[in-house]
């Protein structure tokens, strides 16, 4: 279980390495060779010497142009030490495996983002011996992923933008269309792409949000995050959970119908409808027919 923002923010890429070299192709237009496969590697860059050194990522990219040494480090808050470690990391890397390194570093903050992106200047000022300018993808940059059709063009890229943007305005329309993107994929991906954004959303009203939306629709329902989830206490009942989505989703609710949300007593039918909600655009065709 993904137990952090950190882990989330870089553990994507080794669930779908792809998307990385996509999020340099696409978001930040830097004219990465199409890799045709990936081998993750020991992130430890630790020598002899008793000085630990470990990347959050790393990964090895096979391209028709030779290969190239992915290092992803996931930053939450600007830190000084990083100027001096990261230049090492890319000089260790070359040297030991003869292999280009791209350093890449991701972040939901754009303080954060703005920093990362200053080149690291080593040497004589204005004449530098070495420098390095690291790749950056943050809230500035990785799309704002806020309809269905999008997100399930690339639910990797849909998932990262819930974990950079899902705070404020935009969150609920990111992470409703994300809901919608992870029906089209299998559900073991689909479970570990929940908690890479359960993990990374801090707003709390965003992640009771999120987790009243995968609870109805049942992605994690037996994953060790659903224990999580009932062990504080957070899933709503069906009735309960039905009217905050509709709630979420600006659908008017009537009192007639929230009389017959509130008193239905059938648990498989309050399940239908906390699933309906997520897409009717009247909340009297949550008693359709067929379900009602």
């Amino acid at each position: 279980m993904v137990g952090s923002s950190h882990e989330a923010m870089h553990r994507i890429f080794q669930k779908d390495p792809a998307l990385l070299t996509r999020a340099l192709q696409q978001v930040l237009r830097i004219p990465f060779p199409e890799p045709h496969d990936f081998a993750g590697m020991n992130v430890d860059l630790t020598e002899i010497e008793p000085i630990e050194r470990r990347v959050d990522t790393l990964l090895r990219a096979e391209t028709d142009e030779g290969a190239y040494l992915l290092v992803v480090e996931s930053q939450g808050k600007p830190d000084e030490r990083k100027r001096g470690s990261w230049p090492y990391y890319l000089s260790y890397l070359y040297e030991k495996y003869h292999c280009e390194p791209v350093l890449i570093v991701v972040t939901q903050n754009s303080a954060t983002a703005r920093w990362a992106a200053e080149p690291i200047h080593l040497g004589v000022r204005g004449c530098p011996s070495l420098t390095v300018r690291p790749f950056v993808l943050g809230p500035d940059n990785v799309p704002v992923i806020a309809k269905a059709s999008e997100a399930e063009r690339d639910v990797p890229l849909a998932v990262l933008s819930a974990m950079t943007h899902g705070r404020g305005r935009q969150a609920p329309a990111i992470l409703e269309s994300l809901a919608v993107a992870l029906r089209t994929i299998d559900r073991d991906s689909a479970a570990v792409f929940v908690q890479f954004v359960d993990s990374c959303l801090a707003d709390t009203q965003a992640r009771k949000m999120w987790r009243d939306l995968m609870t109805a629709m049942q992605y994690f329902w037996r994953h060790p995050l659903a224990e999580s989830v009932r062990g504080e206490g957070r899933v709503q009942k069906g009735a309960e959970m039905t009217l905050k989505i509709l709630e979420w989703r600006g659908v008017p609710v009537s009192d007639a119908v929230r009389h017959r949300v509130e008193t239905c007593t059938d648990e498989d039918l309050l399940t239908l409808w906390a699933r309906r909600a997520m897409d009717v655009s009247d909340a009297e065709e949550l008693f359709d027919a067929d379900g009602s």
